[in-house]
């Protein structure tokens, strides 16, 4: 059977006719294929060619593609984009051609002056400029408004238009002239007259006031030489000579028969012994300041010398070892002093006063060697207490900031600005590394030196503002002095948490920023208050130790010295500085 089958495909093969039966079972019939005796072409690239000549007529080109095989008529360049539309844009723009909500929008470097005035020419006139255009007088808009203004922008007026502005304005001044030939006096004062709305017709108070009184009475002249002076007394002579940065030396000679400075500490000074010892007995009191003193610091390490800023505008600096006398005063602001802050070695130190000015100036030889301003009251001043770091400044400012200049190069570095209120204190915690505001917004802030973010804030609805904060010896603790009459314990690691067993008052100090400071050794903690006396208490007991009625009004400072363990320094709004051992 299989050679059989294969012997009729054989015939198929050969053309043979095929019998055809009428039985079901049989093949079904099949086209012979036509022969011709022509020879064979191959006609597909000529089809090909036929049907490219076909596309490039009438295909549109891809506005995604960045390559095109053969040279495309003008026409088919800026034909519209053919297809389907695009479910998320009307206009048929892929996705990735728009710039814009509104399709695609192309870059043109226009200066502002210039946009805006084909801006408002567009839409005054209905036409405008075309940036794109590589000529310049292409224009955009209603063509019709552009040849009837002769292409004029709203910012240019043309000739016939400012003659025309001129004749208007000289005519409505003589018609001016000649009513006032003309008419009454007294109905032109009478808003009633239609004269008074011929004179008055823009509006009464528009233009120049005529007949402005040049000539002030000798009432008005005394009233402003009154005000003046009171002014005058208000600022404080800001513009007087005090302004001018000088300074005064007080003492013998500047330097002694071996060359060294006045401002040399001693050689054999060294720590008398390590135990402090509460103060019982006044020894020396400098007086020189004509209004109350802010603030005193004690000469780093040593102390042989002693800082006050005055309310007088003035800072003094005073001997403690030898003759107690004031050795140089530095004047340079207007207004009262507020805070003074020494560097590591005692030769410059800082002043900020409420002239809104913070000055850096020389401890030797007085001469102000930088003054920074941000144009508000700094309240605190203070350097960062690294040795390679003494350029740093940071002051807490009236508007909330804590600023920080480079003073090598005077420029302002970074601003750290969270807090709500008035930066009080800044201290410096963990090496330096981070340091602790507090301000009128009642609230604590620990800050990572040099980055602008909180890392802790303390706020609780019981806390009160915290004007002065001082850290224990063993760096460890933070004496806030709260003006609830409480000095409170914070610790100085990671969680920053209040000391809830520490807690020191008997104190009145609610309303004034009297500072609170540390004994050498750490067993005592020493504040002023409200009443001029100075508190001692025990850092281990926290009971009160002793009390000494220091000044007069308010003892706002106090400062252990350094190095004889048992002697205080206090600073009070009655000008004085005393010295108790």
């Amino acid at each position: 059977m299989d050679l059989l089958q294969s012997y009729t495909d054989q015939n198929d093969d050969d053309g043979s006719p095929k019998q055809l039966t009428s039985s079901p079972e049989a093949s079904p019939p099949r086209l012979i294929p036509s022969k011709t005796s022509a020879p064979k072409v191959d006609d597909t690239m000529l089809a090909l060619t036929v049907a490219n000549a076909n596309q490039t007529l009438s295909k549109p080109i891809d506005p995604t593609q960045h390559l095109v095989a053969f040279n495309p008529t003008y026409d088919q360049l800026w034909a519209p984009i053919y297809g389907p539309s695009h479910p998320y844009a009307k206009d048929g723009i892929a996705q990735g051609m728009r710039n814009h909500k509104l399709g695609f929008v192309e870059n043109a470097s226009i200066e502002p002056f210039v946009f805006d005035e084909q801006y408002n020419t567009f839409h005054k006139y209905g036409y405008a400029a075309d940036p794109s255009a590589s000529a310049g007088n292409n224009y955009i808009g209603d063509m019709e408004a552009l040849q009837k203004n002769d292409a004029i922008s709203v910012y240019n007026i043309p000739q016939h238009e400012q003659k025309k502005r001129k004749i208007e304005k000289k005519k409505e001044m003589s018609e001016n002239e000649d009513m006032e030939e003309e008419v009454n006096p007294a109905e032109v004062d009478n808003p009633a007259s239609d004269v008074w709305l011929m004179k008055n017709r823009k509006s009464p108070w528009s233009g120049k006031k005529e007949g402005l009184q040049t000539e002030l009475t000798e009432e008005q002249k005394k009233y402003a030489e009154e005000y003046a002076k009171k002014k005058g007394e208000e600022k404080g002579g800001e513009k007087g000579e005090v302004t001018a940065d000088k300074s005064t030396f007080h003492g013998k000679e500047e330097r002694d028969y071996q060359g060294r400075s006045w401002i040399a500490p001693p050689k054999d000074a060294k720590a008398t012994n390590d135990h402090c010892y509460i103060p019982k007995r006044l020894v020396h009191t400098w007086s020189g300041h004509t209004k109350g003193v802010s603030a005193i610091r004690f000469f780093p390490k040593h102390g042989h010398l002693i800082l006050s800023a005055g309310m007088d505008t003035k800072v003094k600096i005073w001997d403690v070892f030898n003759s107690g006398k004031c050795m140089r005063t530095y004047m340079g602001h207007s207004q009262a002093v507020r805070d003074i802050s020494f560097c590591n070695d005692g030769s410059k130190f800082l002043t900020a006063g409420y002239d809104k000015k913070i000055k850096y100036w020389d401890t030797e030889t007085g001469q102000v060697i930088s003054t920074f301003s941000t144009g508000k009251i700094p309240y605190v001043v203070k350097l960062n207490p690294d040795d390679d770091k003494q350029n740093i400044l940071l002051a807490g400012m009236s508007d909330k900031k804590i600023v920080q200049w480079d003073m090598n190069t005077g420029q302002i570095t970074q601003e750290y600005d969270q807090h709500l209120g008035a930066v009080n204190t800044i201290t410096f915690v963990d090496n330096n590394r981070r340091f602790v505001t507090s301000s009128d917004d009642k609230s604590l802030r620990v800050w990572e030196f040099g980055i602008p973010v909180v890392i802790k804030y303390i706020s609780e609805p019981h806390m009160h503002s915290m004007p002065s904060i001082s850290v224990h010896p063993n760096t460890n603790w933070l004496a806030a002095q709260s003006l609830d009459n409480q000095i409170l314990i914070y610790s100085t690691r990671e969680r920053f948490q209040l000391n809830k067993k520490k807690r020191f008052a008997g104190h009145i100090v609610a309303g004034y920023a009297c500072q609170v400071n540390f004994s050498p050794d750490g067993r005592f903690v020493m504040s002023g208050d409200g009443e001029g006396k100075c508190w001692f208490w025990d850092w281990k007991t926290c009971k009160v130790f002793r009390t000494l009625k220091c000044h007069e009004g308010v003892c706002i400072g106090c400062e252990w010295h350094p190095l004889e363990q048992s002697k205080v320094a206090t600073c009070g709004w009655d000008g004085l500085i005393k010295y108790w051992d």
